[in-house]
């Protein structure tokens, strides 16, 4: 009676599913006599040549299928929940939470806490490992879940119990013993809080955390995000450009010695430490890979070289048409050829709006590329982000209503340039429900939205053509 129902969405023409008669309505309860936990094990358990499927039918009749199939070949099943589980809340009160600093009256799904291991293997989610079981993590060595992503904060138990409000928090960091004995990859993450875990215990964490070398191949380290709704919340201060310089100097000085004796710079500064103090960004190649790009860790830097060479292919093309041009020119005997492209200069006037963090790499971008096209001009934008407050830097999390308002009046040209990480994912969505539909129209300027690449922000500059 207990038995969980995997209630079937679609089933895809000319599968297996089709064959057997299956249907939209339908549940999976077992396969070869096993429940199904989740996706994962569905998957797990589908793979040999011959299994049988427990099916209740959406009439209410009950039967056994027996499936005889190559091996490892779907069924051609989706279901209503791609986890085909409920997702797993956080149950912690972390006191640098970041949804706790939220504004109420948004959709209620920002304001759900997830702490789901299964989450950080398909969506790169960071866990605690506050929620997880022996039995999910012996799932995660058996069906090798990685890489599995994980909020380190500290590795000081006593003090990691403080920072997320759970007093099993410390023992939970045991969890990751298992893990790396299982050679299992991860990823890891500090939510640095000044006075709290800075520091010596920062010093602290990432020596312990070297113990899992390899299979712990990054560790991010990023600022506390502060909103302006944290009444009643953990007092937390923000950090100075002197701290931050601090905290470059310490991250890299272990970088320095994982180098010499791993070969990869393994812990890693988010773009925002360099810019609050000021310091250059670390060359490409010190962010192994950018394994950490959700986290902020070298954003900037692949945003810039990326600009930089789609910067460098756009002039070699130029070059090469000039000098087509005029060989065409020699050949035909013709006109005079220097005047030609100076004859006709498009002028053009854009926009791009941006978050605070962002604005400078941004106006020096939109520069390179008005000197690469005479006539352009390119208005570039800083917002400040009143919705969740003025210490939220990130482009991410900037509002369509911020967009709006400090737009609105302001010479946008015949084009707005906005990066595609304002949205949610696969929409046309800014986080306060307001669409870009509302933005062209209040604005009445089109909209191009640019992927997060500095070859697409270089074509949009030149040729527009973003995602609308």
């Amino acid at each position: 009676m207990n038995t969980k129902r995997h209630i079937i969405q679609k089933v895809l023409p000319g599968s297996i599913a089709q064959e057997m008669g299956l249907e939209a309505g339908d549940a999976v309860l077992k396969i070869n006599g096993q429940e199904i936990d989740d996706i994962f094990d569905y998957q797990y358990l589908v793979q040999d040549d011959y299994i049988e499927v427990a099916v209740l039918a959406k009439g209410g009749e009950e039967c056994i299928l027996e499936i005889e199939k190559d091996f490892g070949e779907d069924l051609g099943l989706e279901f209503e929940n791609g986890l085909m589980d409920e997702y797993r809340s956080c149950h912690n009160k972390c006191i640098f939470c970041f949804i706790d600093q939220m504004p109420k009256g948004m959709r209620d799904t920002l304001y759900f806490k997830d702490d789901d291991s299964r989450l950080s293997f398909l969506q790169g989610n960071y866990v605690t490992l506050t929620n997880m079981s022996d039995h999910d993590i012996d799932r995660i060595i058996r069906y090798r879940l990685e890489p599995i992503n994980i909020s380190f904060q500290t590795t000081n138990p006593g003090l990691r119990c403080m920072m997320l409000n759970n007093r099993f928090a410390g023992e939970a960091l045991k969890k990751a013993d298992r893990l790396f004995e299982a050679g299992i990859e991860m990823n890891g993450q500090i939510v640095l809080c000044k006075g709290i875990n800075d520091g010596a215990e920062l010093n602290r964490s990432i020596s312990d955390l070297m113990r899992y070398l390899p299979y712990l191949t990054s560790v991010s380290v990023v600022p506390v995000g502060l909103s302006a709704f944290r009444e009643g919340l953990y007092p937390l201060e923000p950090f100075t450009a002197e701290d931050a310089k601090q905290v470059i100097d310490c991250i890299e000085s272990f970088q320095n010695k994982v180098w010499e004796e791993h070969g990869i710079h393994f812990v890693h500064a988010s773009d925002e430490w360099y810019l609050l103090a000021d310091r250059e960004l670390p060359e490409a190649e010190r962010y192994d890979g950018y394994l950490q790009l959700e986290n902020g860790v070298g954003m900037l830097r692949l945003l810039t070289d990326e600009f930089e060479e789609a910067l460098q292919q756009e002039m070699r093309n130029m070059a090469q048409n000039i000098s087509g041009q005029k060989h065409a020119c020699n050949v035909q005997g013709g006109e005079n050829l220097q005047s030609a492209p100076e004859r006709e200069t498009q002028t053009e006037e854009i926009s791009i709006a941006t978050g605070k963090l962002a604005y400078p790499s941004i106006k020096r971008m939109a520069g390179q590329a008005e000197e690469l096209r005479p006539g352009l001009r390119i208005h570039v934008y800083e917002i400040t982000n009143y919705f969740f407050g003025e210490m939220i830097t990130v482009s991410g999390l900037l509002t369509g209503q911020d967009i709006m308002g400090q737009l609105k009046g302001k010479n946008l040209g015949k084009r707005l340039l906005l990066p595609v990480n304002m949205l949610r994912d696969g929409t046309d969505v800014f986080l306060d429900d307001v669409t870009v539909g509302e933005v062209e129209k209040t604005l009445q300027v089109p909209v191009d939205i640019v992927k997060s690449s500095g070859y697409d922000l270089l074509s949009c500059m030149l040729r527009g053509g973003g995602e609308r």
